[in-house]
């Protein structure tokens, strides 16, 4: 073999190993096409599939060679495909690479949400356009997920609630339309909170809502806002953000505007005590007698005291100092206990707000038992408070506790006229539970009849002819507002027992 063969047979060596590595690349190629998620394509001018990749079947329910010869303009949704026709000429003449999102026609007749991305690809001598290779995936979950990010933005923008998104340093990064309207917040410029919050819901905020927000995922209460010009009361919700890829430090504080609720609650307060000061005026009213032979026992006193003191000057024109001591004594214990008597009758029936603070609940009781004593007498029936000494001390607010008292000893007491055996009405006391007492007023009356049990406590509800039907009403919202309650005990042997559980200073 002469030198010219061998250098023949080298050159054909050569040849034939760079086919083999080419053959060995292009299996390669094929192999990464044929098995990658995502559909590999080729496509002539017309859009007509010229190649398929396996991925066909598990996208679009195609096998590879069910798209051969196909264009894939047939397959577009008809919106999509218009866009795409306007692109194409400027995409096929002159940048040859670009991407479009659109809606690609299944097998079973739905349609995917597709992102494609084009190459042309052209000869290198004439410029003339060879075919169009695509790589295309289902990006279906991302159109959804933006979708319903538009939404949920729409949302956030379109509530009247203040919506704020705050950042690392404390910093509003974002807020809806109803908190840049409200609080005058630039749209671009970050806010710093303590500029949006009062300075107590602030450090609550700090010290308390953002360390458990970051432990628990949320936080909700009540907290207030303020303008340049007024404070905003609001019902806020915090959350944090724990998406992927978020940073800590990032919350979201959504703000509901209680001021109608506040203002609405505070009206109600009002007339709660307007309609509990109407109750104790009737109260007074129905215990004229009563106050009446309260007045009328110091006055008496006071008057026979004078007369014996008068009588002892005409007798003796200059007594001595100490001839008149026992009487003036006895003229000064007789005001004392009058002045008394009117100034618990005039807190009892005088407008004011509830106050509750620790009391004892015997002082209470005795105070109510004082106003009605009259009237049992005059009735002949025994009062009988039974309250053991060691009783904790309760909350509750004195006049509204006295006045819840005194509408169950009238009810007890015309009760117990309607029965001729009735003697006494019992005032017992005992704990009833972990910092809890119940007050119990029992009479000897005729009960209260089951069709009438849970109507009761109904406003403007009575058995009596004369009554108004609002004692038992407003003694129940009275007991309530103080967190307590009043009930009518079913179980009762004799007669109507009404319980009245009250908050106690201390565990019992």
């Amino acid at each position: 073999m002469n030198d010219a063969e061998a250098a023949l047979m080298a050159k054909v060596a050569a040849l034939e190993a760079r086919n083999a590595a080419l053959e060995e690349e292009k299996r390669h190629y094929q192999w990464l096409a044929e098995s990658t998620t995502d559909l590999i394509s080729r496509h002539a001018r017309d859009g007509t599939f010229l190649y398929a990749s396996q991925a066909a079947r598990e996208l679009l329910g195609y096998e590879p060679e069910e798209l051969m010869g196909r264009s894939a303009y047939q397959l577009f949704h008809p919106a999509d495909l218009s866009d795409l026709l306007n692109k194409s000429p400027r995409v096929y003449y002159h940048d040859g690479f670009y991407q479009q999102t659109y809606r690609f026609r299944a097998k079973a007749g739905h349609y995917v949400w597709f992102e494609t991305t084009s190459r042309t690809r052209r000869d290198a001598d004439t410029g003339e356009l060879l075919d169009i290779l695509c790589v295309s995936r289902d990006v279906g979950r991302r159109i959804e997920a933006e979708a319903t990010r538009e939404r949920l933005a729409q949302v956030v923008e379109s509530t009247t609630d203040y919506v704020l998104f705050l950042g690392p340093n404390q910093q509003v990064f974002s807020a809806n339309e109803a908190a840049r309207r409200c609080f005058a917040l630039p749209s671009a410029t970050p806010t710093a909170l303590s500029a949006l919050y009062q300075t107590e819901s602030l450090q609550l905020l700090e010290e308390v809502v953002f360390p458990a927000v970051e432990r628990y995922g949320s936080w909700s209460g009540e907290l207030e806002m303020r303008t340049d010009s007024t404070s905003v009361p609001v019902l806020s919700v915090v959350l944090a953000h724990r998406s992927r890829g978020a940073e800590p430090g990032h919350f979201a504080l959504l703000n509901r505007d209680i001021s109608a609720r506040k203002a609405a609650e505070a009206q109600a307060r009002r007339h709660q005590e307007q309609i509990a000061h109407a109750n104790r005026l009737a109260a007074a009213g129905e215990l004229a007698s009563n106050i009446a032979h309260e007045l009328n026992q110091p006055l008496g006193a006071i008057a026979n005291y004078t007369s014996g003191a008068l009588l002892k000057c005409q007798q003796q024109p200059a007594p001595s100092a100490s001839e008149l001591q026992l009487p003036l004594e006895r003229i000064d214990e007789q005001v004392q206990r009058l002045a008394q008597r009117l100034r618990h009758l005039r807190s009892f029936v005088r407008k004011r707000s509830h106050q509750v603070r620790p009391l004892a609940l015997a002082e209470v009781v005795n105070a109510a038992c004082q106003l009605c004593e009259w009237q049992y007498q005059q009735a002949s029936i025994s009062l009988s408070p039974q309250l053991p000494a060691n009783l904790p001390r309760i909350y509750a607010d004195p006049i509204a506790l006295e006045q819840v008292i005194v509408n169950l000893l009238l009810n007890a007491l015309a009760a117990s006229r309607r029965n001729c055996d009735a003697k006494t009405v019992r005032i017992s006391a005992q704990r009833s539970g972990q910092r809890q007492v119940t007050l119990s007023v029992e009479d000897e009356g005729p009960g209260v009849d089951e069709t009438h049990q849970q109507t009761i406590f109904d406003a403007f509800f009575t058995t009596r002819d004369e009554g108004l039907g609002m004692g038992l009403a407003i003694s129940r919202t009275l007991m309530e507002s103080m967190g307590g309650a009043l009930s009518l005990r079913t179980t009762s042997a004799n007669g109507a027992c009404f319980d009245i559980s009250l908050r106690t200073e201390t565990d019992t």
